[in-house]
């Protein structure tokens, strides 16, 4: 999942996919656990997305006030 991609998201479809993620993120934990997790670079890639996804947003609700030197 790319950035670029997530700029063309409204901020209510980025947040149902937080949502998601953040399941399948805890199913993972518990394969884990469980000792029944085959691809381990999942877990890795599913916190890098939500992280992704939420600096998208965050950029998105501040406005164009963010991420510019004040002049």
């Amino acid at each position: 999942m790319k950035a670029s991609d997530l700029l063309t998201e409204t901020p209510d479809q980025l947040k149902q996919k937080v949502a998601d993620l953040r399941k399948e993120q805890f199913n993972l934990r518990f394969q884990r656990a469980s000792g029944q997790l085959e691809k381990t670079d999942r877990v890795r890639a599913v916190r890098r997305d939500i992280a992704r996804i939420k600096t998208v947003l965050g950029a998105k609700t501040a406005g164009p006030k963010a991420g510019g030197k004040a002049s």
